[in-house]
């Protein structure tokens, strides 16, 4: 048994080349080899967002507090709030983040294939955002 006691972990900037806005990412969990998963707690400022991605195992979002955008290619940006929980599947392009006006943080679950978690994408345009 491991226990990560809470703040033993640093947070860490969402990357500038992943994000746009401000975003803090707090890691939750690295499962040791061979297991893959990994998971994260991700707060998006108001108007911050990821990039558009992929996710090689797909991706388990759960929203934990405040109000978010995500949205898969070709389909319609959707509300999310506390308790849903997301899936999207292995190789769906797609983007999350918070509204225009509210924050929003999720934990984000995801499954290491060669190393890699993601594959990222082109910046989300604030006319895809507004959409």
């Amino acid at each position: 048994m491991e226990i990560k006691r809470s703040g033993s972990q640093p947070s860490g900037k969402g990357p500038e080349d992943y994000f746009t806005g401000t975003v803090r990412i707090d890691p939750l969990f690295t499962a040791p080899d061979p297991a893959r998963v990994v998971g994260a707690s991700v707060t998006f400022e108001p108007g911050a967002r990821t990039a558009w991605h992929t996710h090689p195992l797909g991706q388990t979002l759960i929203v934990t507090a405040g109000c978010g955008w995500a949205q898969r290619e070709g389909g319609a940006v959707e509300e999310i709030r506390p308790g849903d929980v997301v899936w999207f599947p292995p190789g769906e392009k797609h983007w999350h983040g918070a509204t225009a006006t509210t924050a929003m943080t999720h934990i984000a679950i995801q499954e290491k294939l060669d190393g890699k978690t993601a594959d990222w994408m082109e910046q989300v345009s604030d006319a895809q955002y507004r959409a």
